[in-house]
């Protein structure tokens, strides 16, 4: 089971990674349009992509605070860390998909509920 935990937070840590470096790097790409759902003209605006770069920013420390909790945090903080960043994901993809897609629900929540509560049980 911790093996179990172990992959599907790591899915969550490079998915998070992933989301960062398309939002601070490559908004104004096709991928990016297409990801997001949104049409890359709107993306070619520079306030545009700073806002995306800020969000990506944030995805970074979602990131951060899973390679903490799988790599960094000792023994008896390694699962408060992964709690904590996964739930903060889990908020993240209820908020997304209230009031962005409701894809975000499936994309980004449910990898990150899935982890959770395995790491819940281990």
């Amino acid at each position: 089971m911790a093996i179990l935990a172990f992959i599907l937070t790591f899915i969550v840590m490079i998915e998070h990674i992933y989301i960062m470096i398309l939002e601070m790097f490559f908004a104004n790409t096709n991928l990016a349009a297409k990801t997001f759902g949104v049409e890359k003209e709107l993306l070619a605006n520079k306030k545009v992509q700073t806002l995306f770069a800020n969000q990506g920013l944030y995805n970074g420390f979602l990131a951060a605070g899973l390679v903490w909790g799988l790599f960094f945090a000792g023994a008896g903080m390694a699962e408060t860390v992964q709690i904590f960043f996964l739930s903060c994901v889990v908020v993240a993809a209820l908020f997304g998909g209230a009031t962005s897609s409701k894809g975000i629900l499936v994309k980004q929540g449910l990898p990150a509920v899935l982890a959770l509560v395995v790491v819940l049980l281990v």
